[in-house]
């Protein structure tokens, strides 16, 4: 049995609108601050929980994947404001239908298919880096991997692992 390891972290895409509107929940905690202190004391309790809503617009504007690979089990992790981690999918390869680009011909037969799309990768960009996965016939898993990454998974799996 092989021990292949290797690791992939991936910065997501950050959201404009989660961005603003954090700034928009840390400008009304402000104001509700002083307003509660000077007039209104009930204000304070909006004030909480605007910043409570800062905060959680915080920790899911800045996100990145962490793809792990290790005897045969590809496991994504999520991880938030780069203080918390949360594991959100596990993968095994004899279960992967098929991984290619997601642009290849060779995804063309699943393409019709009613499947559960499930994105972590860094967001569309030029060149598109991309790659799907079918896992079990029902999911479609999008992924932005490394070099390294594909490697192991091709050494694997290559008759289901494309790079075309």
């Amino acid at each position: 049995m092989s021990d292949t390891y290797v690791e992939c972290l991936v910065q997501a895409k950050q959201s404009v609108l989660l961005k603003f509107f954090q700034v928009f929940l840390i400008i009304l905690a402000v104001i509700l601050t002083f307003f509660g202190i000077y007039f209104f004391w009930p204000a304070l309790l909006g004030a909480v929980g605007a910043g409570v809503g800062a905060y959680f617009c915080y920790m899911n504007s800045d996100i990145e994947y962490e793809y792990l690979y290790l005897d045969r089990e590809l496991t994504i992790d999520k991880v938030m404001a780069k203080s918390k981690r949360k594991r959100v999918a596990v993968f095994t390869v004899e279960r992967m239908e098929i991984f290619a680009p997601i642009r290849s011909y060779h995804l063309d037969s699943y393409k019709n298919r009613n499947v559960v799309v499930r994105d972590f990768s860094a967001g569309e960009e030029q060149p598109d880096l991309r790659y799907a996965l079918y896992y079990e016939g029902g999911t479609k898993v999008i992924l932005t991997p490394s070099e390294g990454l594909v490697k192991a998974l091709k050494s694997v799996a290559p008759r289901k692992v494309f790079t075309d």
